[in-house]
Parts: structure tokens; C-alpha cells; sequence
């Protein structure tokens, strides 16, 4: 009699879960117990009455970022391609702020972060999108993660809105990432700046999905606890500390013990910290492509690290 009421119950469950579309899919790539873990925390949410927001980090988490990020492969290929054939004032001002970056190093600090929105000052919207989908073309189509992709497609089966943030300047990476992960270009937050008369300015409105500026972007922007984030790196600590259920985090670093700057990071490695925290942990591969030219290694910014699956 148990078997046969154990039977109806799955039974019921299982139509119930065909009948709504919500149906887990397989993600090739990733072991079973990573799977069986997703799928687990998605049917659990199959009952909830809220928002079902999931939130991602872009460069690294969403798509590769090796050996360069696609925001400044964009900005430094612009200025070799369009910008050094040109000899008036706009463009030698753009290309001094190319010189203050380089000179700066740190593409991942603040004033580095909002050059990038300075230097495609008095662009329209429309050609800065189109910078960086030439570039995403070019040299990142290969990059975006299959199994990234695939997690994606799951969470619409389940009533997810997926957003995705990126510090890097909104209009250069929606295009292209809207496309990649069908979804609304206006889930896909950068760097914002105001736009006046059909041209964008240096104006920045804040915050800057940048370290603990991604989780206050998901306060003011998106207006919902999310359920699920991911991220790969120390600056999405903040932003992964914002889930309510599961945290997601893609090929994190496990070289580097991250100093008392950190905060509750210290004395761990970026994976170290989120084992500790009970993340779930997956791997993509993430390697440059050698018949790819750069032009970002030509005006010598750093390399992130490879990440071979």
C-alpha cells in the first residue's frame, strides 16, 4: 500500500512539473552531483510566489575573459583601428585617456572603471553598442560558456528573469550578451551614464556594478532578492553575498590569499572562501585562442589568468 500511495505521489509530481514546463535539463560539461544540486534548488522554487530573480556576473562568470576583457580588447582595438587615423581634437583627446589608463594598470579600480565610460564620451548609444559587437565578433564569439548558456536556458523553464551585470559601460556589452543569453537588453546592467540629445556623456550614474556596487545595483535597479547568483572573482563577493538561495561561483582563483582588505575574505582564497560558505563550484574552460590577435596585449594591460578545464 506505501509503494503503491510512494508511486502516486511521484506520479503527480512529475506531471505536475511537465504540465508547468518546468523540467530540468541536463548540463553537459558539469558532474552529476553538480547537476543533481541545481536541479534540487530549482524544483524547490517551483511553489514560490515571488520574483524569481537570478543575478550574474559577465567577464568570467557569463563569458570568458582570457587573456584580456572584452570591455578594453573594445576600446584599445577602437582606438588602433579608428581613432589613430584621425587627428582631430576629439580623438587625441580620447586617446590621452587611453594613456591615463595604461599609466593607471589597474583595469579593475574605480577611475580605471569610469575612464572607459570618459573615453566613449560623445558617442551615440547605437555606435558604442556596435564597438563592442564588432569586437564580441571579432575575437569573443567563441568565448560565451556553453554550460553558462545551458544553466540559463533552465532558469526560463522556471520562471527565473535572469539579469547580468558587468562594471564595463552598459551600452558596450548588451548588444551582444542579450543576443548570447536571450534575454531583454535592459537586464544586462553596466556602467550608466546620462544621455543627452541621442549622445551619451562622462556623466556616471552611480552605482557602478563594481564590487560592493553590484550588490547596491541590485537594490536600486532590479528591486529584488535574487535566488540564485554567480559570480568568479573577489569583487563579486558582495554582489554573491546579495543570494537568498543558491551561490554560484565559475573557475574561482585558488592561488592568491587575499589580505585584511578583503574583509571576511581574508586569509582564504577566492575558492577557500566560498567552499567555506558552501557555494557550488563549477568549472569552464576558459583559454586564449591563438589565432586570435589582441590588440589590448599590444598596449601591454595585464593578462587574467587561464583557466583550462
Amino acid at each position: 500500500m506505501k509503494r503503491k500511495t510512494l508511486a502516486v505521489v511521484i506520479s503527480v509530481f512529475c506531471l505536475t512539473l511537465t504540465l508547468s514546463g518546468q523540467t530540468y535539463r541536463h548540463i553537459s560539461g558539469w558532474p552529476q552531483e553538480t547537476n543533481d544540486r541545481i536541479e534540487g534548488f530549482l524544483n524547490s522554487t517551483i511553489t514560490m510566489n515571488v520574483r524569481k530573480v537570478a543575478v550574474f556576473d559577465s567577464d568570467g562568470t557569463t563569458f570568458g575573459q582570457v587573456p584580456y576583457y572584452l570591455a578594453d580588447e573594445a576600446l584599445y582595438r577602437y582606438a588602433d583601428e579608428v581613432l589613430k587615423e584621425r587627428k582631430d581634437k576629439e580623438a587625441k583627446e580620447k586617446l590621452k585617456i587611453l594613456d591615463r589608463m595604461v599609466k593607471d594598470g589597474n583595469n579593475v579600480g574605480k577611475p580605471y572603471v569610469e575612464d572607459r565610460v570618459h573615453f566613449l564620451a560623445g558617442l551615440t548609444p547605437e555606435a558604442i553598442e556596435m564597438i563592442g559587437y564588432e569586437c564580441y565578433l571579432e575575437s569573443y564569439r567563441n568565448k560565451t560558456y556553453p554550460e553558462m548558456k545551458q544553466l540559463v536556458a533552465n532558469l526560463k523553464q522556471y520562471g527565473f528573469e535572469v539579469y547580468i551585470l558587468t562594471a564595463s559601460p552598459e551600452f558596450l556589452y548588451q548588444k551582444f550578451v542579450a543576443e548570447e543569453y536571450g534575454i531583454p537588453v535592459t537586464n544586462v546592467l553596466g556602467a550608466k551614464c546620462v544621455v543627452k540629445n541621442g549622445v551619451t556623456t562622462g556623466e556616471i550614474i552611480p552605482p557602478i556594478p563594481q564590487d560592493d556596487g553590484k550588490a547596491h545595483t541590485i537594490e536600486t535597479f532590479i528591486k529584488a532578492k535574487p535566488l540564485i547568483v554567480g559570480g568568479n572573482s573577489r569583487g563579486d563577493m558582495d554582489m554573491l553575498n546579495e543570494s537568498a538561495g543558491l551561490k554560484i561561483v565559475v573557475n574561482p582563483d585558488d592561488i592568491t590569499v587575499r589580505g585584511p582588505e578583503d574583509g571576511p575574505m581574508s586569509g582564504h582564497t577566492v575558492k577557500s572562501y566560498w567552499e567555506k560558505e558552501g557555494a557550488l563550484i563549477v568549472r569552464c574552460n576558459d583559454v586564449r585562442d591563438p589565432k586570435v590577435r589582441f590588440h589590448t596585449e599590444e598596449w601591454k594591460i595585464r593578462q587574467n589568468i587561464a583557466n583550462p578545464k
